[in-house]
């Protein structure tokens, strides 16, 4: 099966300073985390306002597509079951 994200649910996750978002490949659910500062330098826009919450959900929302095809990318690499996804990542 492939990694699909049939939920477009997504949290921030002050404890971890990244937002989180889950993955499924067939019945195994995957947990991907984006760091907030690898967010940060990928979309500027979305952080100048509002609260911290608002500003990281904003930022993934407007980055979704790209941060989806980097967790298929890194979970097609080594299947695990959590990843934190960081600037490196996104190339």
């Amino acid at each position: 099966m492939s990694l699909s994200f049939p939920n477009p649910s997504r949290d921030f996750q002050k404890s971890r300073n990244a937002v989180g978002f889950t993955g499924y490949d067939g019945m195994f659910e995957v947990q991907f985390f984006v760091d907030i500062d690898a967010l940060a330098k990928l979309d500027t826009s979305s952080i100048a306002s509002g609260t911290a919450e608002s500003r990281w959900l904003n930022a993934f929302d407007a980055l979704r597509t790209s941060i989806l095809d980097v967790a298929r990318e890194v979970y097609a690499n080594s299947r695990r079951t959590t990843y934190l996804l960081t600037a490196a990542d996104f190339r």
